[in-house]
């Protein structure tokens, strides 16, 4: 039930940030992302590790998206607090993503080469739901995706990699 529970929570989470993003009220997305979190803290049986994992997810995320936006491949209007960067919205949006590797994503721990595919492909389906629904606009919509499937597929396995040993879910 757990599992069932963080995926839709992530879902939830999903949504409220690329709709708030969408519609020019980003912070309600970062208020959900940020209460999802907090529960998902609060429920951890170590929440210190858990926490290094949101803050290790959100970082990369930050690096990762400020380094799209300033190659051109994809621009953010919503959310921005210091231009050519990343839109918290974003950033909240890895640090809701963190909550999933030690819980719905636990099992690719040990498949890397399925979570990099799935990264490849997950990622820019991501991306390219967000700028349907009006969350962001590409430069050159074919490129990017191919850019941002190429890092979903290496920062996937990376940041389970950091989940393995930062598991404040582990099963007893």
């Amino acid at each position: 039930m757990r599992l069932v529970f963080n995926v839709i929570l992530f879902q939830l989470g999903w949504f409220a940030c690329v709709l708030g993003a969408a519609r020019g009220l980003p912070w309600v997305g970062a208020l959900a992302a940020a209460a999802i979190v907090g529960w998902h803290l609060a429920r951890a049986a170590q929440p210190k590790p858990e926490l290094a994992l949101v803050v290790i997810a959100a970082g990369v995320g930050a690096v990762f998206e400020t380094l799209l936006v300033q190659a051109g491949w994809v621009q953010f209007s919503a959310g921005v607090l210091v231009e050519g960067t990343a839109p918290y919205w974003m950033i909240a949006l890895w640090a809701l993503f963190a909550t999933t590797l030690n819980v719905s994503l636990r099992t690719l721990r040990s498949h890397l080469g399925l979570a990099a595919l799935l990264g490849a492909v997950g990622g820019p389906a991501a991306y390219y739901a967000g700028a349907r629904l009006g969350a962001l606009e590409f430069v050159a919509a074919g490129a990017a995706l191919a850019v941002i499937g190429a890092g979903w597929a290496i920062l996937t396995p990376v940041l389970l990699g950091a989940a393995r040993r930062l598991d404040g879910y582990a099963q007893s």
